[in-house]
């Protein structure tokens, strides 16, 4: 189910889209909810679930200290980075603001007295229709928490998992980057298995990524960079490349 916050200082608005939205899901039976409404952002902040991809309406004009619609719309970014940010606003063209903060908005709704809660409904069928062909269509990627950061990579990006020099930590490598994360091998190898292979009791290395094998020296060659290959390493890539020797 997709979660929906909605945030603005304005009652009387706030109460509009909220039951504008929850009238469109009802009636279009979307799996979507309105679990907050909030008139202030730490109340929002509360609320909101990391790495959710939600969606949030938020008040550009939010007046609660030193949070504004942008300010809290960033905060959000780095919680839920895929999440979907809708702005509502009593100006019009706001959108360079976005870019100052480096914000992608999906859309801006103007307030206008009773057509608030019509315009909210509209956009949110708008987005339900885009996440219904991201769903068709999904991007597939590898999730990972570092720090406080939460990181989306494509799985057709990665290289492979390498055990990290401290305890409980795998670096995972692409061709130009290399991240620390808390994980375990065993654990990666069972949700990645089918497109993933087990070369080494410290490697992980992607099957259709592995250019060469070097079986006397124990290496792999995995996008120019090299895996080690233990004995059970060689006999899983054998059967995987239906060799018998």
């Amino acid at each position: 189910m997709i979660h929906i916050y909605l945030c603005d200082d304005e009652e009387a608005v706030l109460h509009q889209i909220q039951t504008a939205l929850e009238w469109k899901i009802f009636m279009e039976n979307y799996d979507m909810k309105v679990v907050c409404a909030a008139g202030c952002a730490q109340a929002l902040l509360e609320a909101v679930e990391d790495n959710r991809r939600s969606v949030y309406f938020l008040d550009v004009d939010l007046k609660d200290g030193e949070w504004d619609g942008f300010r809290l719309g960033r905060e959000l970014r780095r919680r839920d980075p895929h999440g979907t940010l809708v702005y509502i606003t009593s100006y019009g063209d706001l959108a360079w603001r976005t870019f100052q903060y480096h914000l992608e908005a999906f859309d801006y709704i103007v307030k206008a007295q009773e057509q608030t809660g019509p315009s909210a409904a509209r956009c949110l069928e708008a987005i339900h229709g885009r996440l219904m062909e991201e769903r068709r269509d999904p991007a597939e990627v590898f999730s990972l928490r570092m720090g406080e950061e939460i990181r989306h990579v494509p799985l057709a990006d990665i290289l492979f998992f390498e055990t990290g020099t401290k305890a409980h930590h795998v670096l995972l490598h692409t061709a130009h980057s290399r991240m620390d994360f808390v994980g375990s091998l065993n654990e990666l190898e069972a949700e990645l298995g089918g497109r993933f292979v087990r070369v080494h009791r410290a490697f992980l290395a992607a099957a259709d990524k592995i250019e060469a094998v070097e079986w006397k020296k124990n290496r792999v060659r995995v996008g120019g960079q090299e895996c080690l290959l233990s004995r059970a390493g060689k006999a899983e890539l054998k059967k995987r490349l239906g060799e018998s020797r």
